[in-house]
């Protein structure tokens, strides 16, 4: 009796429950499967985006690695054009072609090791984004091939000059890295502290019109640039290589001039037949 009294209850209960609807069951339907496609496409967008953080972080990987790479041959290239500078400076009258030639295998070596290796390392990239990285290094390359070109032929080696030099070193089918014009400015700024430091030992070897010749030199210099920086974009480093750039000038021509004012006691050094002027061949100050 219990029994098909509780069956009878489960009955009743089922026919007094309200029943749902056609457009219910469909809405659930819909539901369930928009569910489904929204998951799918969350779990499809999920998986896009760890792949592209993944070519992101193997991007950031490789390009720190290459910084790296690129920071060691722009310090190698500073250190040893470092050494072709002191090796310039080692440069007398007695010893001119000897000390240049070992300085021009010196400098000659800097671009076929070093700088060829900063080559490989950038070319077919877009190297202007390591510039900071290997920008040291040209400027110190850039001062050390004008200083060697200046002691060995008087004249200035151009921008143009130095990047055909790096022509050959290049693969023919992808970029070439050239040196720009500011890097190049810059190590042209950094000449005139090496010439000044040329002038004056010259002047104490007796060599008063190599020491003349750098004074014009380093003027020429600083007059052409004292035209252009203003133009030029604001750089701190340029500014301040002026104002260096200005005391260099001002130390030869007061060495210059100590010799013209001051010439008779520089005579055990110029010789009775060696004039006294700061200009060569012109009349004394009175």
């Amino acid at each position: 009796m219990l029994s098909c009294s509780s069956a009878f209850q489960r009955v009743a209960f089922m026919l007094m429950a309200p029943k749902l609807k056609p457009q219910r069951l469909h809405q659930i339907a819909e539901t369930g499967a928009e569910q489904l496609v929204k998951k799918a496409r969350t779990m499809t967008t999920e998986s896009s985006m760890k792949d592209a953080f993944s070519t992101y972080a193997d991007y950031l990987n490789n390009f720190n690695e290459k910084r790296e790479r690129v920071v060691k041959a722009s310090r190698d290239i500073t250190m040893n054009s470092k050494k072709v500078i002191f090796q310039v400076h080692r440069l007398s009258k007695d010893n001119k072609e000897e000390v240049l030639e070992k300085a021009g295998k010196d400098l000659e070596a800097v671009r076929d090791q070093h700088f060829a290796r900063l080559m490989r390392e950038l070319q077919g990239t877009d190297f202007w984004k390591l510039r900071r990285a290997y920008s040291p290094g040209v400027q110190e390359y850039v001062e050390a091939a004008t200083f060697y070109k200046f002691c060995l032929s008087g004249t200035l080696c151009t921008l143009d000059d130095i990047n055909a030099t790096l022509v050959p070193l290049s693969d023919p089918s992808l970029e070439p890295l050239q040196i720009n014009i500011l890097d190049y400015i810059l190590g042209l700024a950094d000449l005139t502290g090496e010439l000044m430091r040329m002038a004056i030992g010259r002047i104490s070897d007796g060599e008063i019109e190599f020491a003349q010749r750098i004074c014009q030199f380093v003027r020429q210099i600083h007059r052409e640039l004292m035209l252009v920086v203003p133009k030029m974009d604001d750089s701190y480093d340029m500014k301040s290589k002026m104002e260096v750039m200005l005391q260099s000038v001002i130390k030869i021509e007061n060495a210059c001039f100590s010799v013209h004012v001051r010439g008779s006691e520089y005579i055990p050094l110029l010789g009775d037949d060696a004039p006294t002027s700061y200009l060569l061949g012109a009349a004394d100050i009175e």
